[in-house]
C-alpha cells in the first residue's frame, strides 16, 4: 500500500494534480478471489515528475507474491500502477488487507468472514475506512522517522492545499450471491470513498448464495428431462395397453365357435 500511495503525497505537493487511488477485493463462492490495488496519476502528476516511472520500486511487494502490472501511460497522458494478489480463504483475503494497510494506512480491522451451512453460504465484510494522521498516513514510517515529520509540508501548506483536492481512495467488493444487509440498510453498489477527513466511514456488507442451487441452464435441462420422462412413460404405457389389447382381440378370433 505505501509504495502505491507514494503518489500520493507528491500529488499533493504538487498544485492541480490528481491521483485516485482503488482497493478491490473480489470473492468466490468457495471463497477463493482477488484483490486488486490501482493507482491513476493524471498527466499533472506525470509532467511534473517525469521521472516517477522510474522512481517507483515494488520488489517487496512482487517478493510477497503480489503480481505487478508495470506502471503504464494512461490515454489520458497519466500513469497507472496495478498490483494482484489471490487468495485462496477469506482469512488469507484479511491478511493480505491487514499487510498492505500496515499501520497507518485507511483499513481499520477489515475482515472477510464466511459462514456455510447446508443451505447456504453468507460471506461478510466488516471494518472502518479511516485516514489519521494526515498526510503521514500515506508515508514510510521510515521516511518519516528519517526526515522529521510529513514530506513535502511545506510545499503544501504554501498552496493552500487539502487531501481531498488532490486523491481519492475507493475500496471497493465483489461478493457472491445477493448482497442482503450493508452499514446503509440498502442494497448498493460496493463502493466506498475513503473519508480523507479523519471522519469514518462503516466498511459493512453481507451477502448469501444458496447452497446447490442449480444454474439455470441446469434448471431448464432438468425441466426438459423431467418432461421427456413423463412423455416416454405416456408412450410407453400406451404402446403396452395397445399390445395387450390386440393380444385379447387374437385370442378371440383363434377360440373356437361354439357348437
Amino acid at each position: 500500500m505505501r509504495r502505491v500511495l507514494a503518489i500520493v503525497v507528491a500529488a499533493l505537493a504538487l498544485a492541480a494534480c490528481k491521483v485516485d487511488t482503488t482497493i478491490d477485493v473480489a470473492v468466490k463462492a468457495d471463497g477463493s478471489g482477488t484483490i486488486t490495488l490501482t493507482a491513476v496519476a493524471d498527466a499533472d502528476v506525470v509532467a511534473q515528475a517525469p521521472g516517477l516511472a522510474e522512481d517507483l520500486r515494488f520488489d517487496d511487494a512482487v517478493a510477497a507474491g503480489w503480481v505487478l502490472t508495470p506502471p503504464a501511460a494512461t490515454a489520458a497522458g497519466g500513469l497507472q500502477v496495478v498490483l494482484t494478489h489471490d487468495f485462496t480463504t477469506v482469512a488469507e483475503a484479511s491478511a493480505l488487507l491487514t499487510s498492505i494497510n500496515g499501520s497507518g494506512g485507511p483499513l481499520h480491522d477489515v475482515v472477510l468472514s464466511r459462514v456455510v451451512t447446508s443451505d447456504e453460504i453468507t460471506t461478510t465484510l466488516a471494518g472502518t475506512l479511516r485516514v489519521d494522521g494526515g498526510l503521514d498516513a500515506f508515508a514510510d514510517p521510515d521516511v518519516l522517522a528519517a526526515i522529521g515529520g510529513s514530506p513535502y509540508a511545506d510545499n503544501i501548506a504554501a498552496a493552500n492545499l487539502r487531501p481531498t483536492d488532490a486523491v481519492t481512495v475507493a475500496f471497493t467488493a465483489h461478493l457472491p450471491g445477493k448482497v442482503v444487509t450493508t452499514a446503509s440498510g440498502v442494497e448498493p453498489t460496493l463502493t466506498w470513498s475513503v473519508p480523507l477527513d479523519q471522519s469514518a466511514a462503516d466498511l459493512s456488507a453481507s451477502s448469501v448464495i444458496a447452497q446447490g442451487q442449480p444454474s439455470s441452464s441446469w434448471g431448464t435441462i432438468s425441466k426438459v428431462a423431467l418432461i421427456a420422462l413423463v412423455a416416454w412413460c405416456v408412450i410407453a404405457f400406451g404402446f403396452i395397453a395397445f399390445v395387450a389389447k390386440a393380444r385379447r382381440a387374437r385370442a378371440r378370433r383363434r377360440a373356437p365357435l361354439p357348437r
